[in-house]
């Protein structure tokens, strides 16, 4: 049962990046290309009828990590407690934006709430990253000095950085060189994405730009995945370890790498939704291998006294797990039929359905 609601979480997971996924690289198109009134309200409308219901997902992998993980889910959100209220309070700052922006039409009002909508979506592209980098480099569970455990085995708390930025210092901070490293090519993978978005929905005069962009942001892409790969060798000395046992994990690359290498044609496409399926591949495939490769743990233990937190030494009872599922069964298809729904009622291109107007 472990193994079952380790799979329904990452799947939750996986579908909140790359629905949420484009709404933060929209913004971040909105902050830095989109420079007339019209340019933005496309943007908007892109993502109007459905970022709210994206940011859901989000809700529901936090609900199922309480329910089938709550070892992990105690010791992440109080050792995350910092950059989880950042997180909290720039998605607040996002929907601010969107929703308050067209309240008053005065330049200097819009101008600081288009601001307010673009660095928050920037921020959390870049933190979300910061997070997925904590992840596979571990923290330091038990708060471990001089050999001692100083807390509770699952026990710990980071603060923002250490004074080395080292991620193989002892006492470990959230921001150091690798986990921001992780933070920039999330921040360039949802630019690619959001802009794959906006031409896949609008007819926007920014497509053909957009079209450039992702294009030449891609080249970027595959640089910084080629050097994490390279650098991910100083975090975890054995990678790969799980794909050698069980070579099946190699599709979860290659889906990656089809992905990445699929954007290069951005400028050929005959039909507007490739460019996004090709970025929602690589972002599944890269989200997927990254999470195989730690399985089966899901916070790795970065020092030598008290083992990491794995998906078996986290997860709530056997009873509960299996009750659960009879309602996952009733829950999945009610959200299978609302996600139909509403993506076929806002199929087509948004240009002409305004913010607010839907």
């Amino acid at each position: 049962m472990e193994f079952f609601w380790y799979v329904v979480l990452m799947g939750i997971l996986a579908v909140y990046i790359v629905l949420d996924g484009y709404d933060f690289g929209a913004g971040i198109i909105h902050l830095f290309f989109a420079k007339t009134e019209k340019d933005k309200k496309a943007i908007t409308s892109a993502i109007g009828p459905f970022w709210d219901a994206n940011e859901v997902w989000l809700i529901a992998a936090g609900g199922v990590l309480f329910f089938a993980f709550p070892t992990l889910y105690a010791s992440s959100f109080s050792g995350f407690y910092l950059p989880l209220m950042m997180i909290l309070w720039l998605l607040i700052f996002r929907a601010v934006g969107l929703e308050l922006r067209g309240q008053i039409h005065h330049p200097m009002w819009e101008v600081i709430w288009d601001k307010a909508f673009g660095i928050a979506s920037l921020l959390l592209a870049i933190f979300f990253g910061v997070a997925l980098g904590n992840i596979v480099r571990g923290v330091n569970l038990g708060m471990v000095e001089n050999g001692v455990s100083t807390q509770e085995a699952h026990f710990f708390f980071l603060p923002l950085w250490n004074p080395t930025f080292s991620p193989k210092a002892d006492q470990l901070g959230i921001i150091d060189w690798f986990t921001l490293f992780l933070g920039v090519v999330s921040a360039v993978t949802l630019t690619i994405h959001g802009a794959n978005w906006i031409i896949y929905k609008t007819n926007s005069s920014l497509n053909a730009k957009l079209k450039e962009v992702v294009f030449k942001l891609n080249f970027v892409l595959l640089g910084l995945v080629m050097i994490s790969l390279l650098i991910w060798h100083r975090i975890e000395p054995k990678p790969f370890h799980n794909f050698v046992e069980n070579p099946f994990l190699w599709i979860f690359p290659l889906i990656a790498f089809i992905g990445i290498f699929g954007l290069f044609k951005v400028k050929t496409f005959k039909k507007d939704g490739h460019g996004f399926l090709f970025s929602s591949m690589f972002l599944v495939g890269g989200f997927a291998a990254t999470t195989a490769s730690i399985f089966p743990n899901v916070l790795p233990s970065t020092n030598a006294v008290n083992p990491s937190l794995t998906i078996y030494n986290t997860a709530a009872g056997e009873y509960g797990l299996s009750v659960g599922v009879y309602w996952f069964v009733i829950a999945l298809p009610l959200v299978i039929v609302y996600f139909i729904i509403q993506y076929k009622v806002f199929s087509g291109k948004m240009d002409e359905i305004g913010y607010g107007e839907h």
